[in-house]
């Protein structure tokens, strides 16, 4: 336990924006593609002739989805613990990390295609605009395509403020990811000490 607060404590420590930022990534938070296993994990490596089991398997599969609450989830990792070694818990550890980490970088790269449409949606208001002040500054004026124009700018606009509205939610979603991912190390490290 004394690891796991240390290791925190370090991760406290470092910047929270030490990346390489993107200019096509929306989120405040910066872009990591992977975790590792490391930042979430104090206990010992898997031994190297350990395999996966079903029973093993199926219970990362349960635990890591989003939708099974945490409680459930330690629950499920309390009754599989009992009379299990560290070897054990560490496979266990490791394929619920590795499950968690590919849904994560999933998303990220959802979130990096969410960020090269509102860019291109940006790209075509903008546009919009620049053809609407032509029709106007038209001599005579068009007002059949003016009033087409502005109708499509508004659909445009309004999409984009939507989109906008909907980022931070869509930012926090692989966040939520690596608290659940340390919740479930602190549940699976809990019977280390038993």
């Amino acid at each position: 336990m004394m690891r796991f607060l240390m290791l925190l404590a370090a991760l406290a420590a470092t910047p929270a924006y030490a990346f390489t930022p993107t200019p096509d990534w929306p989120c405040i938070q910066g872009r990591q593609p992977h975790l590792s296993l490391g930042q979430v994990w104090t206990g010992p490596p898997p031994p190297e002739s350990a395999r996966e089991t079903p029973e093993i398997a199926a219970l990362a599969d349960r635990v890591a989805q989003r939708r099974l609450p945490i409680e459930e989830a330690a629950a499920a990792i309390d009754a599989f613990a009992q009379g299990k070694d560290a070897g054990t818990l560490a496979v266990l550890m490791q394929a619920i990390f590795q499950r968690i980490d590919t849904q994560r970088s999933a998303i990220l790269g959802g979130i990096s295609r969410y960020g090269h449409r509102q860019v291109a949606l940006a790209e075509r208001v903008e546009a919009r605009r620049a053809r609407m002040a032509e029709l106007e500054a038209a001599d005579p004026p068009d007002f059949d395509a003016i009033d087409a124009e502005e109708e499509a700018l508004d659909w445009d606009m309004r999409v984009f403020s939507d989109r906008q509205q909907s980022l931070t939610y869509v930012c926090e979603t692989p966040v939520i990811l690596e608290q659940r991912l340390f919740a479930l190390g602190r549940a699976v490290a809990a019977h280390l000490q038993q």
